[in-house]
């Protein structure tokens, strides 16, 4: 049975103040800042790639090439992959936390951040 909206003791609807619809919405928050934030324009599926080496690359030349970020290259790019891992939280397999792992260190060595 579909359950009834609210109402006051006198039959009048009572608004829910989208209660409804807040747990769909904000579900996928993290997406949707991914996609329209002015952190970077990434390519898609960036994230999945299996070679460390790759992401670190493909971070790089969104970072250099992206007019909507607001810190330097280096910065923004490391920014959003430490965002996608620190979303991904506990569904993140151990084997992909590593390989982002390794990316974020690719990612310093492809900007030359190593100290000596």
């Amino acid at each position: 049975m579909p359950r009834q909206p609210a109402k006051t003791r006198r039959g009048r609807r009572v608004k829910t103040r989208g209660r409804r619809r807040g747990r769909a919405a904000s579900k996928r928050w993290s997406q949707r800042v991914t996609r329209e934030s002015d952190a970077l324009d990434l390519e898609g599926g960036v994230f999945t790639r299996a070679s460390p080496k790759a992401i670190a690359l493909s971070l790089k030349r969104s970072a250099l090439r992206s007019r909507r970020r607001k810190a330097d290259p280096y910065r923004s790019a490391l920014s959003m992959l430490t965002f996608y891992v620190n979303r991904a939280g506990r569904n993140l397999p151990a084997t992909r936390r590593r390989t982002l792992e390794k990316a974020k260190r690719e990612l310093k060595a492809a900007f030359g951040r190593e100290k000596a």
